[in-house]
């Protein structure tokens, strides 16, 4: 009811933001639902306008502004997509994910608490949250040893007897044709859902006394956890965050050298991070470890085709040529180096030594087969002979990735664009240097004439 409550009030505010069209909020769950959060979690799902009067980013700045008007709330702000991606790769729902291991709870709680108040203030930390472990309402019966002992009572019948009232005890067996069914005793539902008479169950000791359990214990009302979260058979407490307006990378290194400077851990307590941005880091080692295999690969089949290594040389020289485009199309999407990036720019670097491929294999069959000598005006006709070919390529793939990297920071192209915006910006400069300065390169260091025994000794 206080969720709910608080729900409404929540999305009438956020429904006076002018780029918000609906919300609906999601409170409690299913007996057997999939969501198994407590009563004190719930969603929102907004849903905002086609058209949106200022960028994404401004509108979630709009909502947090909104949301930090309500004391006492914790939140983050997740597209649908990305969420389910988080929690499939660290089960919570953050870009950065800090899990703290231990035992002892009360230790966990404190220094889970500090961890949250220095990431919450490094720059850019956006929606840190602490997921609440306490709160869930209970009843606790301290028994006290000197009353048990002045009207002789053991504390393990009083305690068989609470369990017997409020959990139930099996006290026989019934039978229906082939299933056995068991007779519990209990309280009544009426008796069992009032917390104020529990001090008035009355317990018996082995000389037939009866006594309220309020004689003979401390009961009261207290709070304890609702749930104790697990991993790795440890105890763990979860930190989360995201990160705004900074690339991921730099924020989660700001994290780390912050907790290292100003946070003590306990001996007992052990700390790993986890989230989007771990799963980057080794998705980037793991690319660039692939791709080094495959570039090896490559050197070697194209060492098999030329019959020059200068000529192979040539090839790889319009390597540097893709860079320079895509780095230059990285700095201007925002400057960070995402996995988007990586895959464009081992695509970039595939098509462009497919066009210098083209230009040198072309110089070797005018040399070759043609039987023409090599020069300037050889070097100049072949450039022009594949000028079509390799301008073809380039324009199919750029007229292809145009829509995406115009669409460049919107939601669910956060992998698609920045590999466009790479692959555009290398193409261009792949292309005008490599029917520019490739062939003068090919002009001054290319060999084409038929291989002799002597001379592929020299190189």
């Amino acid at each position: 009811a206080a969720s709910s409550r608080m729900g409404g009030a929540v999305a009438e505010q956020l429904l006076k933001l002018p780029d918000v069209s609906s919300v609906s909020q999601e409170v409690g769950r299913a007996e057997q639902g999939e969501d198994t959060g407590g009563p004190e979690y719930s969603e929102f799902h907004i849903d905002l306008r086609r058209k949106l009067s200022k960028p994404e980013e401004a509108v979630k700045a709009d909502m947090r502004a909104t949301l930090n008007a309500f004391p006492g709330i914790s939140y983050a702000i997740t597209p649908f997509l990305t969420e389910r991606i988080e929690e499939v790769l660290s089960g919570a729902r953050g870009e950065v994910v800090i899990k703290l291991f231990g035992q002892d709870l009360a230790s966990l709680d404190r220094t889970a608490e500090t961890i949250r108040r220095v990431v919450a203030s490094v720059p850019g930390a956006a929606d840190v949250f602490t997921q609440a472990q306490t709160g869930s309402p209970e009843v606790t019966v301290s028994l006290r040893n000197d009353r048990l002992a002045q009207f002789g009572f053991e504390p393990l019948s009083v305690l068989e007897a609470v369990e017997t009232a409020y959990q139930g005890t099996v006290v026989a067996q019934t039978y229906d044709n082939n299933r056995v069914i068991d007779v519990n005793v209990l309280l009544s539902p009426s008796s069992r859902t009032d917390p104020e008479a529990i001090g008035s169950l009355l317990v018996q000791n082995s000389g037939g006394a009866r006594l309220p359990l309020r004689e003979l214990a401390t009961v009261e009302r207290s709070t304890g956890r609702f749930i104790v979260e697990h991993e790795r058979t440890q105890r763990v407490r979860q930190i989360t965050a995201n990160a705004e307006g900074r690339d991921l990378k730099s924020f989660v290194r700001d994290v780390k050298r912050r907790l290292r400077a100003e946070v003590a851990l306990p001996p007992d307590i052990s700390i790993a991070f986890g989230g989007a941005a771990e799963a980057a880091a080794k998705a980037q080692r793991e690319l660039l470890l692939h791709s080094l295999v495959a570039a090896a690969m490559i050197l070697l089949l194209l060492s098999f085709v030329f019959q020059h290594r200068r000529n192979v040389i040539l090839v790889l020289a319009n390597l540097p040529f893709a860079l320079a485009g895509g780095v230059l199309g990285a700095l201007l999407s925002g400057g960070s180096l995402s996995i988007g990036s990586l895959v464009g720019f081992i695509s970039l670097f595939g098509i462009s030594m497919r066009n210098s491929i083209l230009l040198i294999s072309h110089y070797e069959e005018l040399v070759l087969t043609e039987g023409a000598s090599w020069g300037m005006e050889t070097a100049i006709r072949g450039a022009t002979e594949r000028l079509v070919p390799i301008l073809m390529t380039a324009l199919v793939v750029a007229l292809g990735l145009l829509p995406i990297a115009l669409q460049s920071g919107e939601a669910g192209k956060e992998i698609e664009a920045p590999m466009a915006i790479v692959i555009l910006g290398g193409l261009v400069t792949s292309t005008l240097l490599n029917l520019l300065v490739l062939p003068a390169l090919a002009l001054r260091y290319g060999r084409f004439e038929p291989v002799q025994p002597d001379s592929e000794s020299a190189g």
